[in-house]
């Protein structure tokens, strides 16, 4: 199984660690992995800013980059759903639809590349600690993964996973959500970690890493013991 990897811009500069830990269980389960150190952002920030010609072209290198035949893999439902759901969007009546289709058929987020494509739920993982699992707004109603990483965590040896109340619910992050509307970002993020506190949980996963930021940034303003953690991380451990 071929597979590029497609490293978000805050995963390269603030998270490499999961980066390498996604590449380290691709490997295991069997994939041949390349990574094109050409590639750059998607553009998901500045289209989301209203800088629409500017992310499209951003977006028309991204198609550039990853052009080669073989799947793309990331660890980032954001950025994933980005390219689903608003490529087509930005390229409408241009001549790289089609490269848009093709891209998006073969794009994946991590946890749904595993149990969607490799059909692989065990990887060995050991992760002795009482974990609470975060739905990105991007994984649920972007990329519809809701079952993909409960089913990953569920096979790894010694962890309890505890689902919190309002597990669905936004994380207040948002991109320049957070920036534009800090106090109700904040206040979103609270709620969230009282959810997760009340479960005794240990750690927060999450299929993102931008989620996981954003809360811990909440929860080391508040020193709060709560951990996050992002689920590649979690399947790299034990082994």
């Amino acid at each position: 199984m071929n597979v590029q990897l497609f490293v978000p811009c805050f995963i390269d500069q603030l998270y490499p660690n999961v980066a390498f830990n996604m590449l380290k269980v691709l490997e295991k389960a069997g994939c041949i992995v390349r990574y094109n150190s050409n590639q750059t952002c998607c553009g998901q920030p500045a289209f989301n800013a209203g800088f629409w010609g500017e992310a499209r072209d951003v977006c028309q290198k991204f198609l550039e980059d990853f052009s080669h035949e073989g799947y793309i893999v990331a660890p980032s439902a954001s950025c994933i759903g980005f390219l689903k759901n608003y490529y087509s969007k930005i390229f409408e009546g241009t001549q790289y639809l089609e490269k848009v289709k093709n891209l998006s058929d073969r794009a994946f987020e991590f946890s749904d590349f595993m149990i969607n494509v490799l059909n692989i739920d065990d990887v060995g993982a050991i992760f002795n600690e009482k974990v609470t699992y975060h739905d990105s707004c991007a994984a649920l109603r972007e990329c519809k993964i809701k079952t993909e990483p409960r089913r990953l965590l569920s096979k790894v040896k010694g962890l309890e996973l505890v689902e919190m109340n309002d597990v669905e619910t936004c994380c207040g992050f948002g991109g320049t959500f957070a920036v534009k509307f800090e106090a109700i970002s904040i206040a979103m993020a609270d709620q969230k970690i009282t959810n997760a506190e009340a479960t005794k949980a240990d750690y927060i996963v999450s299929t993102d890493m931008s989620c996981l930021m954003h809360i811990d940034g909440c929860i080391q303003h508040k020193h709060k013991n709560l951990k996050v953690i992002h689920l590649a991380d979690v399947l790299a451990s034990g082994w």
